[in-house]
């Protein structure tokens, strides 16, 4: 189950348990053949592009059948690479334009085999955060986390 919160007025913080090793999480976060698997919802995922390295930008198009949009943009920069324990990227949806989060991942490993990833999204103003809780993100971030659950299981 994925808990998100809003510690402050400008940010969401989200955490989800995995049952895989940091490793096994860390790579279906930064491969972009395992990336292609999940991230989407599920759904088909064109990575258009994919530079992995401080100052790269990537960019996603999520092509849906579920809704009347039928394709969804996602874009950003890496900002910090700290392999298997951190990342942090700016976050842009092409449904709000021009308003664009920073996202630091965390990979927690647990001791356990399981690895725990906290994400915290820091937006401009709290109207900026207030529209992405709005937006559907929930069910996205949930349908996403059950698709990358699937691959993790996979091995």
């Amino acid at each position: 189950m994925t808990t998100i919160t809003t510690p402050s007025d400008r940010t969401i913080r989200t955490e989800r348990v995995f049952n895989a090793s940091r490793e096994r999480v860390w790579d279906a976060h930064t491969v972009p053949e395992q990336l292609a698997q999940w991230w989407g919802r599920g759904n088909k995922l064109v990575i258009e592009r994919w530079e992995f390295e401080r100052g790269g930008h990537w960019r996603f198009v999520e092509h849906s059948e579920e809704d009347a949009a039928g394709t969804h943009g996602f874009e950003g920069r890496f900002r910090e690479i700290a392999p298997i324990e951190r990342l942090v990227q700016t976050f842009e949806w092409d449904g709000m334009p021009g308003h664009v989060c920073v996202e630091t991942a965390t990979f927690t490993d647990l001791g356990d085999g399981r690895t725990k990833v906290t994400v915290e999204s820091l937006f401009h103003t709290d109207e900026e955060r207030d529209g992405m809780l709005h937006s559907g993100m929930e069910h996205g971030l949930n349908a996403s986390y059950a698709a990358l659950d699937t691959l993790l299981a996979a091995g």
